[in-house]
């Protein structure tokens, strides 16, 4: 879409411009994916919590409900103000964002809560922050800004890709030291997203592309955990009471929900034979229990939301506005698709959350504000 400078002229929003109310559609299929994973919570992480292997919940079975509740509330709160802040808001504080994202990311490795061998969260009294999650929007931000302000010279290596690659290989290096690939990998294919939406020529894509399956190449022929990796993906069964037995446990669940599910609760899975099962493998207890029409059904709301978030971009009348949408669509769109592959056995287990449906705090806040500056931006399309 092209935007030149006397279309903004005649269509963003002035400053005495009574902006319109926000896009009622994407509002509400918001609220029903989250209500839908609150429920989900709490049905998949009682007999965690009930349990308590790890003397967190002190046998509290609705620990990790009430926190997620808790989590969501906050959330909706934070998507109204958001969606109430004008996009010239976000454009102009885009820089300082940026900067406080790094500088959390930078403490990470020094100061970041330890679990799972990773440093990946920040503690803040009894409350953690993990800062990949602001990496993701601080990327979509910064990227928009520099793309409009670049327009004319995108197709250039110096400022169409210079400078987005220089702040990439920052956030991902600072991933690294988590290390969180997962996390890195999102943010490279969301960094290549807006840049493809920034006109980029194609040849760097190719470029791109083929250093990524040379790179594969290296990392499976001399690094031997990454190659066991993929055995694993190819043949779990092989290996399903060591490396396999995640997903091996993903595919039972899945399998046993059937056409039409066990009904809510009924998970035999969850009792601690699934791994992770309110967090990065909640889908695979959603087939369970609601069976494949039950998942088709959720998985038809992602992506009316996914369609409706770029219908919004489409209409935006200010460019920054419509990169900014399509960037966090994008973005949802792709944890969507690799939370499922991964729980599916499509590719191979990595620690990606399911948005709305995942137990985490973090995520679930930066999720809806992503979603409250979507809504935003649907408030100056028919301002008047």
């Amino acid at each position: 879409m092209q935007y030149d400078a006397a279309r903004l002229s005649a269509f963003a929003p002035s400053p005495g411009t009574k902006r319109a109310s926000f896009d009622l559609p994407f509002f509400l299929t918001v609220l029903l994916l989250l209500f839908l994973g609150v429920v989900m919570v709490l049905s998949a992480s009682f007999p965690r919590a009930y349990y308590d292997p790890g003397r967190v919940t002190g046998g509290n079975a609705v620990y990790y409900f009430v926190r997620q509740l808790i989590f969501a509330l906050a959330g909706v709160a934070a998507m109204l103000l958001c969606a109430k802040l004008p996009m010239g808001f976000y454009r102009r504080y885009t820089l300082l964002f940026l900067i406080l994202t790094l500088a959390l990311l930078a403490l990470v490795p020094l100061i970041g809560v330890r679990a799972n061998g990773s440093r990946r969260w920040l503690g803040f009294g009894g409350l953690t922050l993990q800062p990949s999650e602001l990496a993701k929007l601080a990327v979509i931000l910064v990227f928009a800004r520099l793309i409009c302000r670049f327009r004319s010279r995108m197709h250039s290596f110096r400022y169409g890709l210079l400078p987005f690659l220089g702040i990439l290989g920052v956030f991902v290096g600072l991933l690294v030291l988590e290390p969180h690939f997962s996390a890195s990998v999102i943010l490279i294919a969301v960094g290549g997203a807006m840049l493809f939406l920034g006109e980029v020529p194609l040849g760097y894509f190719a470029a791109a592309g083929s250093a990524a399956i040379g790179g594969l190449f290296v990392l499976m022929t001399f690094f031997p955990y990454a190659s066991s990796r993929i055995t694993t993906w190819r043949d779990p069964f092989s290996s399903s009471s060591d490396e396999g037995y995640q997903i091996v446990q993903s595919l039972y669940s899945i399998g046993s929900g059937g056409l039409s599910g066990l009904g809510l609760g009924g998970s035999r899975q969850k009792y601690l034979f699934l791994p992770e099962e309110h967090n990065d493998f909640i889908f695979s207890v959603v087939c369970e229990e609601l069976g494949f029409i039950g998942a088709a059904l959720i998985l038809l709301l992602f992506a009316m939301l996914i369609l409706r978030g770029y219908w919004i971009a489409l209409h935006c009348r200010e460019r920054f506005s419509c990169l900014v949408c399509a960037g966090i669509t994008t973005l949802l769109a792709i944890q969507v698709f690799l939370n499922v592959a991964v729980v599916t056995n499509l590719i191979p287990c990595t620690g990606i959350s399911l948005p709305f449906f995942s137990y985490g705090g973090t995520a679930l806040l930066i999720q809806l504000a992503e979603m409250g500056i979507i809504l935003s931006a649907s408030r100056d399309i028919l301002s008047e």
